[in-house]
């Protein structure tokens, strides 16, 4: 999905972003792809043999935010869960859900009004605390009802949560919602301890207990996060690592050479140049797959009082008028940011929904178009250089993006100043509305759902924008009810269109999932969620290690 650049990709564009690409190939951001460097097909396990024991180090380029499942947004904080809060349902390298703590599919009746899921017998949290339905039903309504939740969205169509005896849970919905298994598929289906919901409430994120393989021991703030194996987890005989230790590592460069030095064995999102580099290298292996979300730009337009909240004014050139917000978009190039910033290894976006998920659609994306942005411009009476502050993610890729970004709009324009904030910070700001534009992208869902409605509803949980727009609102819920795919499809193209008329949500690339480890680690798994799994992880049988020395002497 790589869109050729139309006509109005002139020379003065070309020049003005090829002076920019010199600059960046001086600074070692040229292309380096060679024979020896090029990516091959998709590979999302290692299923060689492992032996028992060791520590595992997984280099994260962010740290986590909030270790409760109800709260979190990071893809990050995603991969920690995978590792220690497992879900109603999960997903597998075929995109397939499957029964994770549930104990089969649901059964669907009433017109898909009602919903019943068996729980898994004999399945204990970390804390001791059997599971039960009333422990699902205890999660699923926080999820649901706790005022700050992230999945509020996902199961506001949920009427009724009961326990139904000790191993069903019996859900109403108010109509049939045909993102619901996806949803439960990810964050909104994770179970948590009920015992430690009472004891620590909104303290949850400090004291995480959760059925899974591996148990929280630690977390030091910007450093590390220390999971241990759980002896009471109910598959625990095929749980062959004995600790996972999640280190914040924000440079790609500094990840790799924590790999090739021993003291990490994993780095998860790595650049495209860093993909190339350990490409070279006959010591580390490389896990790649398609990516199911999306990477872009979020305008706020509305978000005055933070997420939840009723949208209302802001101030900035952006959220004045929707053409200078076009005008901004018109001066961005996908193909040339792909091409300069990414080596051209990921794909460009325009819309939420990937391609390869089940309801994608391709859609082209618009090219280039500085004339008819100059135009825009003085159509909305925007006097000289437009001033516009972007908040960018202090990695070296997304300062790189942000650079890019910067003198394409300068072309049309705009006068861009970027914002350097660590992630985590990032999230927060924008959360709060304090910010004009920030560079935000979403790991993406099985359900085309999962990327639209808490992004683009007026109330939605993930509403950073503050987008509020009633046949955006309408098509959401004509998405939620339809269940004929074909129709689902169309319902997305036409919510696609419908966001992208408003300019608030602006998308770029779509990321493919590389991972980079080490040769004698083996039984990761990388899906198109782009979660490292670790479960069945461990030291292969013919590593001369187990990693121990380096990564427990950090993580006492």
């Amino acid at each position: 999905m790589r869109p050729r650049a139309p006509a109005s990709s002139s020379a003065a564009v070309r020049g003005a972003v090829l002076t920019l690409a010199l600059a960046l190939g001086a600074t070692g951001c040229a292309s380096l792809t060679t024979s020896a460097t090029e990516v091959g097909g998709v590979r999302m396990a290692d299923e060689r043999p492992v032996r028992d024991g060791g520590t595992l180090t997984v280099a994260f380029k962010s740290d986590p935010d909030k270790l409760d499942p109800s709260l979190g947004s990071t893809l990050v904080g995603r991969s920690v869960f995978a590792a220690m809060c497992q879900k109603l349902y999960d997903t597998d390298a075929r995109n397939h859900i499957r029964p994770q703590l549930a104990s089969g599919m649901p059964e669907v009746s009433d017109g898909g009004r009602k919903v019943v899921i068996g729980v898994r017998h004999g399945a204990r949290f970390s804390d001791g605390t059997p599971l039960d339905a009333k422990a699902v039903e205890t999660s699923l309504r926080r999820h649901r009802d706790l005022p700050e939740s992230a999945r509020a969205s996902e199961l506001e169509p949920v009427e009724s949560i009961e326990a139904v005896g000790d191993d069903k849970v019996e859900l109403r919905l108010k109509e049939p919602y045909e993102p619901l298994l996806g949803a439960l598929a990810d964050r909104s289906g994770m179970v948590m301890s009920p015992r430690a919901l009472k004891k620590y409430g909104k303290d949850f994120a400090t004291h995480p207990s959760c059925v899974g393989p591996f148990r929280f021991k630690q977390r030091v703030t910007g450093d590390r996060i220390v999971l241990e194996k759980d002896p009471g987890y109910y598959a625990a005989s095929h749980v062959h690592l004995d600790k996972i230790v999640y280190r914040t590592i924000i440079d790609g460069n500094v990840r790799l050479a924590n790999l090739r030095s021993g003291d990490a064995q994993v780095s998860d999102q790595t650049a495209p140049l860093e993909v190339q580099s350990a490409l070279t290298d006959d010591t580390l292996q490389l896990f790649n797959s398609p990516t199911l979300g999306y990477q872009g730009l979020t305008v706020n337009i509305g978000n005055s009082r933070g997420l939840g909240e009723k949208p209302g004014k802001v101030h900035g050139a952006l959220a004045r008028d929707d053409r200078i917000r076009e005008a901004f978009a018109l001066s961005l190039d996908r193909r040339l940011i792909n091409k300069i910033v990414f080596q051209g290894m990921y794909d460009t976006a325009c819309g939420p929904v990937a391609p390869s998920s089940e309801l994608g659609t391709e859609m082209r994306c618009p090219g280039r178009d500085l004339g008819k942005a100059r135009r825009l411009l003085r159509e909305a009476g925007a006097k000289g250089p437009v001033p516009v502050e972007l908040t960018v993610s202090n990695t070296v890729e997304d300062m790189r993006l942000g650079q890019v970004v910067q003198a394409m709009a300068k072309d049309a324009g705009f006068r861009v100043k970027l914002r350097p904030t660590e992630f985590t910070t990032l999230l927060e700001h924008a959360d709060k509305g304090d910010f004009e534009a920030a560079s935000v992208g979403w790991s993406g869902r099985l359900d085309p759902a999962g990327n639209v409605d808490a992004f683009a509803g007026t109330l939605g949980s993930e509403n950073r924008s503050g987008i509020s727009d009633e046949r955006i609102d309408s098509l959401i819920e004509d998405g939620r009810r339809t269940a004929d795919p074909e129709k689902r499809r169309a319902v997305y193209g036409d919510l696609t269109r419908a966001v992208n008329d408003q300019h608030s949500l602006i998308y770029l690339y779509r990321q493919r999932n590389y991972v980079v480890a080490t040769k004698d680690v083996a039984g990761l798994r990388v899906y198109g969620d782009g979660l490292i799994r670790v479960e069945n992880a461990g030291w292969s049988r013919g590593a001369e290690h187990d990693g121990s020395t380096e990564a427990e002497a950090r993580s006492r």
